[in-house]
């Protein structure tokens, strides 16, 4: 199948991220979101993000900024991805808001649809159980930047078809990912481990056995990280690690996966990362 046009739910850094890779292969985003004013600086990142590949990748399509915008429709109507060949959701790691969607997804989108769900640690088979199509549902972890990522943790669900998957796998030739197959269980391969270095590393900080600076240069400098534990979860969003270490704890019950008072700490205090200028380290000029 050809895939003329993709339904894109969630615009965060990660679906923005999403519709970057997309129009940079020549495929046209639906992007959905529930503001104008997520949608707009959804706008502005993807081109932004168009405008650095020719600094940042040798081997990605380039793009005018005025192509990329030909390739987007931005709309609060979640009815507008009806016309969608395939649909892939990066809404926020909450099933109290993930399943809402999903089923109001389910009633909108052609049956023949498959749905790629992005998410880092809630189970596809629970996603798929709340639409009437859960062998066209397909787990798919995307790491940012999505579009600078040649690999793809990709995760199916107890009734994901092959069919399914196949879909899924010819979208990402498309894009030039490959993916990395796995089963389904809580927080996959990725995050069950990634995450007890991003917490661990906030205990460490809590405890005062080391600042967040030399925490983070261990990891790069002694085991050759690009990125050090606390760095990356400022990158994901300290809320969305927080949500997705009190999942898992909340499906293994292993008091390994307790979340770090400090980590939940910034997050009620408002310093998520990243996205508000600070959070385990400073952002100046991102605030």
């Amino acid at each position: 199948m050809q895939f003329k046009q993709i339904g894109v739910l969630g615009a965060g850094n990660i679906g923005s991220g999403v519709v970057t890779d997309l129009v940079l292969h020549g495929i046209s985003a639906v992007v959905v979101d529930i503001s104008q004013d997520i949608l707009k600086r959804a706008q502005a990142a993807v081109l932004n993000n168009v405008r650095c590949v020719p600094l940042l990748s040798k081997t990605l399509p380039r793009v005018t900024p005025e192509d990329a915008l030909q390739r987007m429709v931005f709309t609060t109507d979640l009815q507008d991805v009806a016309s969608c060949d395939f649909i892939i959701e990066n809404v926020t790691e909450d099933w109290h808001v993930k399943k809402p969607v999903y089923e109001q997804l389910d009633r909108v989108a052609p049956r023949e649809v498959c749905f790629g769900a992005n998410t880092s640690c809630i189970p596809i088979t629970q996603i798929a159980s709340a639409t009437g199509r859960p062998a066209n549902v397909v787990g798919i972890h995307l790491m940012n930047p999505v579009h600078l990522k040649p690999t793809v943790e990709v995760i199916r669900g107890f009734h994901t078809s092959d069919g399914t998957v196949d879909t899924l796998l010819r979208l990402f030739a498309v894009l030039g990912k490959e993916a990395i197959i796995v089963q389904d269980m809580p927080g996959f391969v990725s995050n069950r481990i990634s995450h007890l270095f991003m917490n661990e590393a906030a205990f460490v900080l809590q405890d005062n056995v080391a600042t967040a600076e030399q925490i983070d240069s261990i990891f790069k400098k002694c085991f050759g990280h690009k990125m050090g534990p606390l760095e990356t979860a400022d990158l994901i969003g300290l809320d969305t690690v927080m949500r997705s270490l009190d999942v898992l704890y909340e499906s293994f019950r292993d008091p390994k996966y307790r979340c770090c008072p400090l980590l939940r700490k910034l997050v009620h205090a408002g310093h998520l990362g990243r996205k508000t200028g600070r959070g385990f380290h400073a952002y100046p000029g991102l605030e």
